[in-house]
């Protein structure tokens, strides 16, 4: 089969490389999309830890073409969107219920061979089954809306709740559509593209804010800002500096920042902590997501979360190793990969 396979640091190729065959337990899966993640970008730059030489991708779903012996629950031609994270049960982490902790924790498209290929190999206990309805591209999208959930479920969002959202990216996207389903009355999206903005505005965002325009603190939580003295909670999807500093200096007195971007491993920022103990913010960070792929993709096929228009285009796995290697196009939300 032909697959995308990182063999080291800034070396992508497409190899063709054995099909898999699924063991116990196992499906095997015909991928039909896989989405393009920013994380995707850090394994080829080195920024995140991985195994190579593994196949990339992390974000697919697809058609059951084989099961191994002892699968229950799946059949042949069932479609299913896979969650690659893959915790061990048996650490401390795991056995108090922090899977995304879990010590041992390994990913699919990370640690072992992910959804870049003709074929994936995904354990039946990472499998969720999706509509045979569903247009096939949308089953990508159920782990980066699964990450998001764990964002929002530790916001704790309130019906009448502000949020701002820093990042106009994929996970941007998804956070505001959360935010509103959760009860949020005032959601707003912080980014420097107008075409990002208008989308936030039309999938969910009641405000947008161009921080190129004025500074965003002074705009938004001003005296005369959109969200006076600031917000309920601060959502960071960007993954950059800049917006790091500035998320905690967007939230009210006694308000919450949750990070859901990702940085470079071994990236600093400056913080200032009287600030943060004199307001008394709660600063959390969120990890992939723990126990919600299925209320993922139940969202996504039942149309709660709209996810059509986030596509920006399509892609070969040939096209892919361009799309990889470099940043996104201006306006791009998600790529997705279709291997056959």
């Amino acid at each position: 089969m032909k697959a995308l396979r990182l063999e080291s640091t800034g070396h992508l190729f497409v190899r063709e490389v054995e099909k898999p065959v699924p063991g116990p337990g196992d499906l095997l899966v015909r991928v039909e999309a896989c989405g393009v993640c920013g994380t995707d970008r850090h394994l080829f730059h080195g920024e995140f830890p991985c195994t190579p030489p593994v196949i990339t991708g992390h974000e697919f779903a697809g058609i059951v073409e084989a099961v191994g012996s002892g699968v229950s629950g799946f059949v042949v031609g069932d479609r299913i969107t896979g969650d690659p994270n893959i915790s061990c049960g048996r650490c401390p982490q795991c056995q108090s219920g922090k899977v995304n902790l879990c010590r041992n924790l390994s990913a699919i498209g990370v640690h072992r061979d992910g959804g870049f290929a003709e074929y994936v190999i995904v354990p039946q206990q990472q499998a969720q089954r999706l509509p045979a309805s569903l247009p096939p591209t949308h089953g990508a999208f159920c782990e980066p809306l699964a990450c998001c959930l764990h964002g929002v479920d530790m916001a704790e969002i309130k019906p009448g709740s502000s949020v701002v959202i820093l990042g106009g990216g994929v996970i941007g996207m998804l956070t505001v559509q959360l935010c509103r389903v959760a009860g949020a009355t005032r959601v707003v999206m912080v980014t420097r593209q107008s075409e990002k903005r208008a989308l936030a505005e039309e999938i969910g965002a009641t405000h947008s804010f161009d921080p190129t325009t004025g500074d965003a603190i002074a705009g938004i939580a001003g005296a005369d800002g959109l969200l006076p003295g600031g917000a309920d909670v601060v959502i960071e999807c960007a993954g950059v500096a800049e917006t790091m500093r500035q998320a905690p200096k967007l939230a009210k007195a006694g308000g919450t920042v949750v990070i859901l971007g990702v940085m470079a491993a071994g990236e600093t920022i400056e913080i200032e902590p009287f600030d943060i103990l004199f307001r008394e913010l709660k600063i959390i960070g969120s990890f992939v997501n723990p126990f919600t792929h299925r209320r993922a993709a139940d969202l996504i096929a039942t149309g709660a979360v709209r996810v059509d228009r986030l596509i920006s285009r399509t892609v070969s796995l040939d096209e892919a190793v361009d799309v990889i290697a470099n940043p996104p196009r201006k306006g791009e939300i998600r790529v997705l990969v279709v291997p056959n």
